[in-house]
C-alpha cells in the first residue's frame, strides 16, 4: 500500500483520481501535496486532477499500461532476482552491443530479445546497452521522445519484464547499461510543465525547451531526474547509464548536474557493494566530463567518441557531407588513434570555431568507440548501414580498428553479421497533427541535401518500423555467416591477445597508397584502405620478423618478411623480436 504524493507547486487544488473515488491531497511544504488517507492498494489505476485540470498521469509514474496519456498504475516492485552472485566485467575490459528491443526480435519486447542473450553471450560481448526504454508515445519509437522517465515502456512489457531482461542478462554473463534522456522531454504527453517549472526559457535543445537545472525551483527538478536515475540502477539492477547528450545539460551551478549524478551514483554503488558506471554522450570533446572530481572534473567513467567514428568513416567512405568536412583521409584517424580525440583545440570548419580540449593523461579505456550506432546509421536519409555503402570486405577493415585498438569497443546491434536491415527513424505518435509534422520535418530535413520526398521514409509509416527489424535467419546464410565468424575471432582475439587492447601503439600509415597500421608491441594490425596490392615491410625495425597469422582476409598473407595486402584486406600477426 502506498500513500501517493506529487510536487505541483503550480496548484493550488490536487485530487487524487481513482475508478471509484477522488479525494483532496494535503499541500506541505515547498509545493509538494500528499495524501493522508486512503493509501492505494497495488495495480490500482490513479491519476491527478491539478485545479479542477486533468486527470494526469504521476510524473513519478512507474507504470503507464495504457500509454503517455493514461492512468498511472501503482507497481509492486516485488522481483525474485537470481543474479546475487553476478558482477560486471571491468568497463576497461569491455566490448558493448548496442540493441533497440523494438527490432531485436519478432516480438519486440523485452522477452523477445532473451532468448537471443546466448548469441550474444557467444559472440563476446560483456555489456548490452538498452535505447531507451523509458514511456514514449505510442507503440514503437527510438525511445528517445519519453515523457515517463519512471516507467519501463508499456508496448515492450512493462516493467516486470524488464527485470527479466536484466536478470536473464547478468545469468549470461552480460551486464546491462541503460541510454537514459535528461535534456529533453518528448512533445506528445509531456504534462510535467503543468505540475510545476520542469522546463525553462533560459535555453533551448534542437528537440525542444531545455530542463530547469538551474534557475528557481530547479531543485525538484533535478531531484526528479537523480531519483529517475537511481531507480533504474537500484530497482531494475542496471550496471550503468549511457547519458543522452549532455551537451544539452545547461546548468550554471557551481555543482554541475553531471557533477552531482555521478556522486550519487557513487554512493549507491557502495551503498549496493557493485560497480556502477556512467557514460555520457557528448557533442563537446570536453575531457572535464571524465575526469575526477578531485581534478575538478565531473568524475563520470567514459563518453562516447563521435571523432573516432567520424575519422574512420571518412577512410572508409570518403563521404566529406556536413560534420564529415571537418574530417579527411589517413592523417586524422592516426590522430584519433594517437590522440584518443581529433578535435582537440583544433579548428573546425563545421562549427567555424576552434573545438575540444587535448585528454592529456586521461586513459584511452574511457572512450567508447565504434563503427556503426543508431544515430549514424537512423539519421541518414534511408538509415543506411556501413555494409549498404561499401563493400564487406571494406566493412572488415572498420571492424578490425574498433575491436583492436586502444578503446572500448561498441557494436550496433547486427553490424556482427553485416544484416541487411536498415535501422530507419521511425516513431509512433498517436497525435495525428504531431505526426504530420514529424514526417513532413524528416523530408523537409533532407530535401535540402538533395532527396527527394519519396526517398525519405516516413518515419510515422509502419513498413519504416518493420524494415528496420532484424533478420536473424540472415546468419545461417554463408556470406552472413562469414562476417559473424569475423567479428567473433576478432573479439576473442581481443580478449586473448591483452597487447591488442592494450594503451599502447604507434601509428604507420600512408595516405598516397592506403596504408594503415598498428603496431601493438608484440603484434600488428595492417590494412589496405588503397585500390592496389601493397607490399610493406613488416617493421622498421631489423630485428623483428614474423611470428603467428592471427588473422588475414581477401587474400592477405605474410611473404618473407614483407606484408602483402591486396585491396580492402587486412593482416594481424604476432612480432619475434630477436
Amino acid at each position: 500500500m502506498k500513500l501517493p504524493w506529487v510536487w505541483a507547486p503550480n496548484a493550488t487544488r490536487v485530487e487524487l483520481v481513482t475508478a471509484s473515488q477522488r479525494n483532496n491531497l494535503e499541500p506541505q511544504a515547498e509545493g509538494i501535496f500528499t495524501a493522508i488517507t486512503p493509501a492505494l492498494e497495488s495495480e490500482t489505476d490513479y491519476a491527478f486532477q491539478l485545479d479542477g485540470t486533468g486527470p494526469l498521469p504521476d510524473p513519478r509514474s512507474r507504470w503507464q499500461p495504457n500509454g503517455v496519456h493514461g492512468f498511472s498504475r501503482l507497481f509492486d516492485s516485488k522481483f525474485d532476482w537470481s543474479d546475487q552472485s553476478f558482477r560486471a566485467c571491468p568497463l576497461s575490459a569491455g566490448v558493448f552491443y548496442e540493441l533497440h528491443v523494438g527490432t531485436f526480435s519478432t516480438d519486440g519486447t523485452f522477452d523477445g530479445v532473451i532468448p537471443r542473450l546466448p548469441h550474444l553471450s557467444a559472440l563476446g560481448i560483456t555489456h548490452v546497452e538498452l535505447m531507451p526504454v523509458a514511456e514514449f508515445p505510442g507503440k514503437h519509437g527510438w525511445g528517445y521522445d519519453g515523457v515517463s522517465l519512471f516507467a519501463a515502456h508499456s508496448g515492450y512489457g512493462g516493467p516486470r519484464a524488464l527485470k527479466r531482461l536484466v536478470d536473464a542478462c547478468h545469468a549470461q554473463g552480460l551486464a546491462v547499461i541503460l541510454d537514459v534522456v535528461h535534456n529533453h522531454f518528448g512533445p506528445d504527453g509531456n504534462y510535467l510543465p503543468q505540475f510545476g517549472p520542469y522546463l525553462t526559457d533560459s535555453f533551448h535543445t534542437p528537440w525542444g525547451a531545455a530542463l530547469n537545472l538551474d534557475g528557481p525551483q530547479s531543485g525538484p527538478v533535478r531531484r526528479f531526474l537523480i531519483d529517475s536515475a537511481l531507480q533504474w540502477l537500484e530497482e531494475f539492477h542496471f550496471d550503468g547509464l549511457r547519458l543522452d547528450a549532455v551537451h544539452a545539460l545547461f546548468d550554471r551551478t557551481a555543482r554541475h548536474y553531471l557533477r552531482q549524478l555521478a556522486e550519487e551514483v557513487a554512493v549507491l554503488s557502495d551503498r549496493l557493494a557493485r560497480p556502477l558506471v556512467l557514460i555520457a554522450e557528448s557533442d563537446l570533446n570536453d575531457p572535464r566530463l571524465i575526469r575526477s572530481r578531485e581534478a575538478g572534473g565531473f568524475g563520470l567513467d567514459a563518453q562516447w567518441n563521435d571523432d573516432f567514428h567520424h575519422a574512420l568513416h571518412v577512410a572508409l567512405t570518403n563521404e566529406r557531407h556536413g560534420i564529415y568536412q571537418d574530417f579527411s583521409g589517413l592523417a586524422d584517424l592516426a590522430r584519433a588513434f594517437e590522440k584518443g580525440l581529433v578535435y582537440d583545440g583544433r579548428f573546425s570548419r563545421f562549427r567555424q570555431r576552434e573545438h575540444g580540449m587535448p585528454l592529456e593523461d586521461l586513459s584511452f579505456r574511457r572512450l567508447l568507440v565504434f563503427l556503426q550506432n543508431h544515430d549514424q546509421i537512423g539519421n541518414r536519409a534511408r538509415g543506411e548501414r556501413i555494409g549498404h555503402l561499401i563493400p564487406a570486405s571494406r566493412a572488415k577493415l572498420g571492424a578490425a580498428l574498433t575491436l583492436l585498438g586502444p578503446f572500448v569497443p561498441l557494436i550496433f546491434q547486427g553490424e556482427e553479421w553485416n544484416a541487411s536491415a536498415p535501422f530507419q527513424y521511425f516513431a509512433d505518435h498517436v497525435d495525428p497533427e504531431l505526426g504530420q509534422k514529424v514526417s513532413e520535418g524528416r523530408r523537409r530535413e533532407f530535401s535540402h541535401g538533395g532527396w527527394a520526398e519519396v526517398e525519405v521514409p516516413d518515419p510515422q509509416a509502419r513498413e519504416t518500423f518493420e524494415a528496420s527489424r532484424l533478420d536473424f535467419d540472415e546468419i545461417g546464410r554463408p556470406e552472413h555467416a562469414e562476417m559473424l565468424s569475423f567479428y567473433r575471432h576478432l573479439i576473442r582475439l581481443r580478449r586473448e591477445r591483452a597487447e591488442l587492447s592494450a594503451p599502447r601503439l604507434s601509428v604507420r600509415f600512408d595516405e598516397r597508397s592506403g596504408f594503415f597500421a598498428l603496431d601493438r608491441g608484440e603484434s600488428v594490425v595492417a590494412v589496405n584502405f588503397g585500390r592496389d596490392t601493397l607490399r610493406v615491410p613488416l617493421s622498421r625495425e631489423e630485428n623483428v620478423r614474423p611470428g603467428e597469422l592471427l588473422c588475414a582476409t581477401a587474400g592477405a598473407a605474410i611473404e618473407g618478411n614483407t606484408l602483402v595486402l591486396p585491396r580492402d584486406s587486412l593482416i594481424v600477426a604476432t612480432l619475434v623480436r630477436s
